[in-house]
């Protein structure tokens, strides 16, 4: 019988994504892209679309920049007074796991109210970081099955004029509808959602081609690993509430190698002064589910355990599941703040 990887555990914190587009496999989450090509447009596209959902008794939720979400309230006028606001929906403050619980929470908050369904207009802020560029789709892409089947209706925002063709290709890649003139298109260009999110563990951080800080191979026991990697945290992590956080995250991921993965497990650190990653490396090879960690594994309870990939995904900027023959590596990275300045999602 084959051993479970690190991760095994955590295999119910998500489903394989599904193609909303076939007859067979529709779900009450709609989850479109609008690409428009100026912010004027991008505000009509927005406003349109907030009063249609308006109008259906909808909770309606504004996930954007503080202007664009004053530039869609003074075009619905007085209707303006019915929208809410939750830019941790875009990842504002937020990281994916802290924003599917909100979209959860507004969920059960829309049950009580009007049609019973949520409207999000979204507003993905790329900013200029490539890592919170791959995150913006990890988690575009993660929404499409972690959200299935609730009666959420999503619309993503994405200006064309200003936005680089990378971060476009999100929009086309992880969006199983196009708003086109205000009709509801399928998109010919939406992925296998499973493979986008695989596709991701591919990248590297700069850092990761200087010599590693921590090599430690063979780990005898868990205790070991996580002292080792303190130890690590301490000589490269200046600010100390981000190091404890660190530390935390990764020790989860170390316990899963050992609980459930498959020895020898290994660990590896690199860091300068504005990036670290570390990754943990078990021999296990029947895990490989790339939505584990956006969700608790047992749901609400959290005193069931299986929070290692979750807390993971809290408390790091950027956590990869990268399988592979010799075992699964889970790769966490994550930029550094100083002592001085605030720390949480951008």
């Amino acid at each position: 019988m084959a051993e479970a990887s690190a991760s095994q555990a955590e295999q119910g914190s998500g489903t394989a994504a599904r193609d909303p587009r076939t007859p067979s496999s529709r779900s009450a989450f709609v989850h479109g892209a609008a690409l428009v090509h100026s912010s004027g447009e991008a505000v009509g596209v927005a406003a349109a679309y907030v009063d249609d959902g308006l109008r259906a008794g909808d909770l309606a939720v504004l996930a954007c920049a503080p202007e664009t979400a004053a530039a869609v309230r003074r075009a619905l006028g007085m209707r303006a007074r019915e929208v809410e606001e939750d830019a941790r929906i875009c990842l504002v403050g937020a990281r994916a796991p802290d924003a599917m619980a909100v979209i959860r929470q507004r969920v059960e908050q829309a049950a009580t109210r009007g049609s019973g369904r949520l409207r999000i207009l979204a507003e993905p802020l790329f900013g200029s970081d490539p890592r919170r560029w791959r995150e913006i789709r990890r988690y575009e892409a993660a929404s499409n099955a972690l959200v299935d089947g609730a009666p959420v209706t999503c619309l993503c925002v994405y200006d064309r004029e200003h936005l680089p063709a990378e971060v476009l290709e999100t929009a086309r890649h992880t969006h199983p509808e196009l708003w086109m003139g205000g009709v509801r298109v399928g998109n010919s260009e939406y992925r296998d959602q499973t493979v986008v999110l695989r596709g991701l563990g591919a990248a590297r951080e700069p850092v990761e081609a200087e010599e590693p800080v921590l090599v430690l191979d063979g780990a005898p026991a868990l205790a070991v690993l996580r002292g080792e990697l303190r130890r690590t945290f301490h000589a490269v992590v200046p600010d100390a509430d981000q190091r404890a956080d660190l530390h935390l995250g990764v020790s989860e991921v170390a316990a899963n190698a050992f609980r459930h993965g498959r020895r020898p497990v290994s660990a590896r650190v690199w860091a300068d002064c504005s990036t670290i990653v570390c990754t943990i490396t078990d021999s296990g090879t029947t895990f490989s589910n790339p939505l584990a960690g956006f969700l608790p594994a047992h749901g609400a309870d959290l005193a069931a355990g299986g929070m290692g990939l979750w807390l993971a995904r809290k408390l790091w900027d950027s956590v990869d599941l990268v399988a592979g023959p010799q075992g699964l590596t889970v790769r966490l990275a994550t930029g550094l703040v100083r002592p001085d300045e605030g720390r949480g999602a951008a």
